[in-house]
């Protein structure tokens, strides 16, 4: 059986709690630290902070038992044997990983270390990043054989962030010494050797005792280039498919007809072939920019990435140019939205491509209510109510007398309204989709006017 391994990690956010609570789920004891007090307290009530399917039955099952919730740094590293450092590296002005949290992390850790660590990297950073760890360790006294750094990259989508993590398509563990390297397999071992999967209680996915996840073991560098690389991988297919369905656009072509013929080939696959708003979230934008940084740094021309950044950014103008050809002005208009998340199943409003286009639409003088499941207390942060914004509690709420009703945010429960009632809600029947959630023809059978992305739009015939 897998042994039990004492861990800490540091940070509450997106990635932090889900692999705090994972970690307990798979047998391990975890100390989760945090130095904002108030998130401590209550995470250790029950408070999630964050909606993401599986998290509320976990920390429920092992708050304050086998996961504990505190700010105390330097009391975690002394009882933990593996540090996860899972703190923000937001990006800078420049477009670099701002590191400055990670290494106060590193140099806070080095203060409390009396035995061997292994300091984990679980946050996304770019390549070089493990040296620089292991150099303020140094610096700050710690002998070089009283611990290691390894690269543990995250490759979670939000919203679907537990699951992922217990099923995950590889584990990739970047480490420079067989004793570090060890310590990462057996915590994953619950994982790598089917154990876990065995559970009658186990959170259901792609995995089982008889499909058992990858360890793919690198060097800490590989590890690192990995997670940048596959994220601007991602953010270039959703690019292209979006510079595709302009063409379609432009040639009354269907784009998710060509999708589906591109996605049948094995070398390309069907996944990220669906064309939008543009991507957006907390990992995106911030990777590309800070892998196409990287390779500037070192002398290497990467400008396809700043090509991709060009057209995610366009996406939102031709949308509103979408908006504005149906309705012919914008000022003084009433829009309905749905959605303000990046994306759906999540209340993460980070780099939201609709966050960004409900502004504009503000800024050409339109009035909005607007409807999202999950995120409307973040956006109220950001954007709060007033005479020409307001949140409201529903879907037909949003489309009540609003001159069109736009879907930026791909909600599963968007994709299923009652039609005939969208119809009469709306002051005119007007559906502009940035997520293709309808098929053209059903809308066009219920009388809507319906325009996505790539595809053609669907006008009902005018009455004689």
């Amino acid at each position: 059986m897998p042994k039990n391994i004492q861990i800490a990690v540091v940070g509450s956010g997106y990635v932090g709690l889900v692999a705090a609570v994972c970690f307990a789920e798979m047998g391990h004891d975890v100390i989760c630290v945090d130095n904002d007090e108030r998130k401590v307290k209550a995470l250790q009530g029950g408070d999630t902070l964050i909606h993401e399917n599986y998290l509320p039955e976990l920390l429920q099952r092992y708050r304050n038992t086998k996961v504990r919730f505190m700010s105390d740094l330097a009391e975690a590293t002394r009882e933990c044997e593996a540090i996860f450092i899972a703190v923000g590296t937001p990006q800078s002005e420049t477009g670099d990983a701002d590191l400055s949290y990670v290494e106060a992390v590193a140099c806070e850790i080095a203060r409390s270390i009396t035995s061997y660590k292994v300091i984990v990297e679980k946050s996304t950073v770019p390549v070089y990043t493990n040296e620089w760890i292991r150099r303020a360790i140094e610096r700050n006294g710690v002998a070089r054989d009283l611990f290691d750094v390894v690269s543990n990259p995250e490759f979670l989508r939000e919203g679907t962030a537990v699951a992922d993590f217990l099923h995950p398509d590889r584990i990739v563990v970047g480490a420079d010494s067989e004793r570090a390297a060890a310590v990462l397999g057996g915590i994953y071992a619950p994982l790598t050797e089917g154990t876990y999967y065995q559970r009658a209680d186990a959170i259901p996915g792609s995995c089982g005792p008889t499909a058992k996840p990858p360890l793919l073991n690198t060097s800490t560098k590989s590890a690192e280039i990995i997670k940048h690389a596959s994220n601007a991988f991602l953010a270039v297919k959703i690019s292209f498919i979006n510079a595709v369905a302009n063409l379609c656009e432009a040639t009354d072509a269907n784009v998710e007809q060509v999708a589906i013929g591109m996605g049948m080939d094995a070398r390309i696959g069907p996944k990220f072939l669906r064309p939008g708003i543009g991507y957006g979230g907390s990992c995106f934008p911030k990777d590309v920019a800070a892998f196409r940084s990287v390779a500037e740094q070192l002398g290497l021309d990467f400008s396809m990435l700043s090509e991709v950044e060009k057209i995610n950014e366009n996406q939102k103008k031709r949308f509103l140019s979408k908006v504005r050809t149906a309705l012919w002005t914008l000022r003084g208009k009433k829009l309905g939205v749905l959605g303000l998340a990046f994306k759906g199943e999540t209340d993460d409003i980070r780099e939201s491509p609709a966050i960004d286009l409900v502004e504009m639409f503000l800024a050409e003088g339109c009035s909005i209510k607007a409807f999202d499941p999950a995120a409307m207390e973040r956006t109220a942060e950001r954007l709060p109510a007033g005479p020409k914004l307001s949140y409201v509690e529903s879907a037909y709420a949003a489309a009540d007398d609003a001159d069109a009703l736009l879907i930026l945010t791909d909600w599963a429960e968007f994709a299923t309204l009652d039609l005939k009632r969208l119809n009469t809600t709306l002051r005119y029947p007007i559906v502009i989709d940035g997520r293709n959630l309808y098929d053209p023809h059903v809308m066009l059978e219920n009388g809507l006017t319906y325009i996505s992305v790539g595809r053609p739009s669907a006008i009902p015939p005018r009455e004689h």
